[in-house]
């Protein structure tokens, strides 16, 4: 589906308290950086830890209400939410997953944490995992 020219980008957990998260997971070793980005038009608070020379760990907590991690939270309580590839060029992953027959989430690539391009394939296009794709600003 996504092919060499993608990389493990992150593994995204879905969290009730991002503070005393980042505190456990601290706690087990892994090292988050100080800054917290908050993505309005997600309705998410992010913090993140670098794992291995490609791969982070995302926790995500719920900012303000009736966004999809508040809605995810209150369906589902907290746990692993997603899993994103980096990829070279999200338009063209894009048309390339939908000539597939994979449901995307946006029509469009939409912005996201660290200002990066993104999209996501429904679960029921992947067996029940939500995907991720992105791209960083600039690359290509």
């Amino acid at each position: 589906m996504l092919g060499k020219d993608c990389l493990l980008d992150h593994v995204a957990i879905a969290v009730d308290d991002l503070e005393k998260a980042v505190e456990t997971y601290e706690a087990m070793g892994v090292k988050f950086q100080e800054e917290r980005e908050i993505i309005e038009s997600q309705g998410v608070k992010t913090a993140f830890a670098q794992v291995d020379e490609n791969a982070q760990l995302e926790l995500l907590g719920a900012h303000g209400e009736g966004g999809p991690i508040s809605k995810f939270l209150e369906k589902k309580g907290p746990g692993i939410h997603h899993l994103c590839f980096k990829v070279p060029d999200i338009e063209a992953k894009c048309k390339e997953l939908k000539e597939k027959g994979f449901r995307l989430l946006y029509e469009e690539p939409a912005i996201g944490a660290h200002s990066c391009k993104v999209n996501f394939i429904h679960p029921k296009s992947t067996g029940g995992v939500l995907v991720e794709i992105s791209q960083k600003m600039g690359e290509i």
